[in-house]
């Protein structure tokens, strides 16, 4: 991408960033695109930094990005766990460019069936720091990559600080694109 400069060709939902509250920017908003990872859109605006979902690219002038998941369901209906965590790592902080586990910040993933028998998906994560104000728009954009995972009814992205993140707990891959091995 050469040009980071675009204007919206139609109103477009967005996330705004750090709140993670839902935003309607109208056609002709001038952004510039900081970051595009994961299946979405980091653009910065008048208004601030958003989030545009990746099916929303052709308002950008980018192609569309198709983020729905290819996978098989378990027996009995249940989400597979593995679609899950490649959804996971779907998800990244604007400001990083490692996703969220590789960078060591989903602590767990649990699948539970329900009481009506569909399945719901519980996360505990983390973020690089306690006083990061990103924590709703990642908990946002993991939720919604979890629930477009065959079987997945309900998502709960819970923010925890126990234990607290330290670089350690960064993968291997996650250190290489970071330069810190």
């Amino acid at each position: 991408m050469t040009d980071r400069n675009r204007t919206l060709s139609r109103e477009v939902t967005a996330t705004q960033i750090p709140s993670g509250d839902k935003t309607l920017l109208p056609a002709n908003t001038a952004v510039m695109i900081h970051q595009t990872l994961g299946g979405s859109y980091t653009v910065q605006t008048d208004f601030g930094l958003f989030r545009i979902d990746g099916k929303d690219g052709d308002a950008l002038g980018e192609t569309v990005i198709d983020n729905s998941v290819q996978a098989a369901t378990l027996a009995g209906g249940a989400p597979d766990p593995a679609a899950v965590w490649e959804q996971l790592k779907k998800v990244y902080d604007p400001e990083i460019p490692v996703n969220i586990v590789d960078l060591g910040l989903v602590y767990s993933m649990d699948v539970v069936k329900k009481d009506d028998a569909t399945y719901k998906v519980d996360v505990a994560m983390t973020l690089t720091a306690p006083g990061c104000g990103m924590g709703p728009a990642i908990a946002e954009d993991a939720k919604g990559k979890i629930l477009l995972v065959p079987g997945v009814s309900d998502a709960d992205v819970r923010i925890t600080w126990e234990p607290a993140w330290n670089q350690q707990m960064i993968s291997e891959e996650g250190k290489m694109k970071l330069g810190l091995i």
